[in-house]
C-alpha cells in the first residue's frame, strides 16, 4: 500500500504531523509520502511541483488542513480516482472526516479496511469569449460570477438547456454542487442538499430584485451564463481558489463532470449530524 499525504505549506503543525503520520505509517509497513501545498492564492502551482504527478500509484491521499486543502487536492487527484481522507486542522471541516483527536484511531480503521466510498459529483467549467474556449476548470464546491471590490452591481443572463431562463442583477450568481450547499451558497440564502443528491443549485448573490429565489435542477442539465457589458472587475471564482477576470459577453457553461471527487469515509456518522454538529458549533443556544 502506498499512500499520500497532503499539507497546507502556511499551517506549521502540518510540516510536523506529516513527518509523524509517515513514521507511523513506516511501522505498519506502509509506504507513505508527504508533500505541502502552497496557499491556494498562489495559482502557479500544479500538480508535479506539489509531488502529485504519480497519485495513480496511491492508494489514498491523506489531506490535512481544512475544506480549503481539500478542494484544491480533489481537483488533482479525483480524475485518476483516488480516494482522499481528510483531517480537520482548520474550523469548520464539513469535508473533513476524521479531527486531529482521533486521527490515529480512523487511520487504523482504514488500514482494516474498515471505510467505505462516498462518491461526490464536480462541475465542469468552460469560459468562451469570442468564440475561443479560455478557460476549462473541475471543481467540488461551486462556480462564482461576481463583482469585484466596488459596490456596484452586475447583471448577467442565464440559460438552461439552451432556454432563456432569466437575468440576474445584484452581487452576483452561485452555481454550485450538492457538497458546496454548504459553503458560500448557504450565507447567500441557498438550500442545504444531502451530498449525494443528482442535483445542482443556482444562488443569486443579493439580488437586486424580489423574485429572484436560489433554484436546484437536476444535475444532468447544462446551465448558462453570459455577462452583460457596462459592469467593470467582474470575476469568475472556482472553489473559491482560482479567478479569472471576465469580460462583457463572456459564456460560462457549467455542467456535470464526468469526474467524482472519491471520500474515504470511516466514522459512521450521518451526513446530517455532521451537519447539526458544524451549524451549532458556534451557537450558544444550539
Amino acid at each position: 500500500m502506498k499512500i499520500g499525504i497532503v499539507g497546507n505549506q502556511l499551517k506549521n503543525e502540518c510540516g510536523e504531523l506529516s513527518e509523524e503520520l509517515q513514521e507511523w505509517f513506516g511501522r505498519r509497513g506502509v509506504e507513505a509520502v508527504s508533500t505541502l501545498i502552497r496557499p491556494a492564492r498562489e495559482m502557479d502551482q500544479n500538480p508535479e511541483e506539489a509531488g502529485l504527478e504519480h497519485c495513480p500509484e496511491l492508494d489514498g491521499v491523506i489531506v490535512l488542513g481544512g475544506d480549503g486543502t481539500l478542494l484544491r487536492t480533489a481537483r488533482w487527484v479525483a480524475a485518476k480516482g483516488v480516494p482522499i481522507l481528510g483531517v480537520n486542522l482548520g474550523r469548520l471541516g464539513f469535508l473533513t472526516e476524521l479531527e486531529k483527536m482521533n486521527m490515529y484511531e480512523g487511520l487504523e480503521a482504514f488500514l482494516r479496511g474498515e471505510y467505505r466510498i462516498e462518491e461526490r459529483m464536480m462541475m465542469e467549467t468552460r469560459l468562451t469569449r469570442d468564440q475561443q474556449v479560455i478557460s476549462a476548470t473541475r471543481s467540488l464546491n461551486d462556480v462564482v460570477i461576481h463583482r469585484g471590490p466596488l459596490a456596484r452591481i452586475i447583471a448577467v443572463e442565464a440559460y438552461i438547456d439552451g432556454q432563456y431562463f432569466t437575468a440576474y442583477e445584484g452581487d452576483g450568481v452561485i452555481v454550485s454542487t450538492p457538497t458546496g450547499s454548504t459553503a458560500y451558497s448557504l450565507s447567500a440564502g441557498g438550500p442545504i442538499v444531502s451530498p449525494t443528491a443528482p442535483v445542482m443549485l443556482v444562488t443569486p448573490i443579493c439580488p437586486h430584485t424580489f423574485y429572484s429565489r436560489p433554484l436546484v435542477i437536476s444535475a444532468e442539465q447544462r446551465i448558462k451564463i453570459i455577462l452583460q457589458p457596462g459592469f467593470d472587475t467582474v470575476m469568475l471564482t472556482i472553489d473559491g481558489q482560482q479567478g479569472i477576470h471576465l469580460e462583457a459577453k463572456d459564456e460560462i457553461d457549467i455542467f456535470q463532470s464526468q469526474v467524482n471527487t472519491r471520500l474515504i469515509k470511516i466514522s459512521g456518522r450521518h451526513f446530517f449530524d455532521v451537519l447539526r454538529e458544524k451549524l451549532t458549533q458556534n451557537d450558544p443556544v444550539g
